[in-house]
């Protein structure tokens, strides 16, 4: 099984999973802080990240994810949509954005006002 690596600001965390899983259900699996405010429906960008390695063994990018791409924030040629890309036999690693990251925070207030208050919250440049 494919290893895939999330790395963020708050450190990483790494999942083993099956060929054809969404970089989203990976994510949710190793414990990530990657957002997903529209449930995975590639309905916004929240889940934005950078795939550093293993972008070739991904699954192609849709119209549908390119589109929603033009919406995301510090868009890079290696950027992709965890709801949308698959996993394929390689190795993966990815970087949370900001945009992401922040989104997931959103959804988890309680994990931002501990951040805050541990001053991890937000990242210094």
């Amino acid at each position: 099984m494919p290893t895939v690596r999330f790395v963020s600001p708050l450190g990483e965390s790494v999942a083993q999973v099956p060929t054809g899983t969404s970089l989203l259900e990976a994510a949710e699996r190793a414990g990530a802080p990657v957002g997903h405010s529209c449930g995975g429906a590639c309905g916004c960008s929240t889940c934005h990240l950078w795939v550093r390695t293993g972008h070739s063994s991904l699954s192609e990018p849709s119209d549908a994810e390119l589109d929603r791409l033009d919406s995301a924030f510090d868009v890079r040629p290696a950027s992709r949509l965890a709801c949308q890309a698959l996993v394929g036999g390689s190795d993966v690693e990815a970087w949370i954005t900001g945009e992401s990251l922040g989104a997931f925070l959103d959804e988890h207030p309680e994990l931002r006002r501990q951040l805050e208050a541990e001053g991890r919250w937000p990242p210094t440049q």
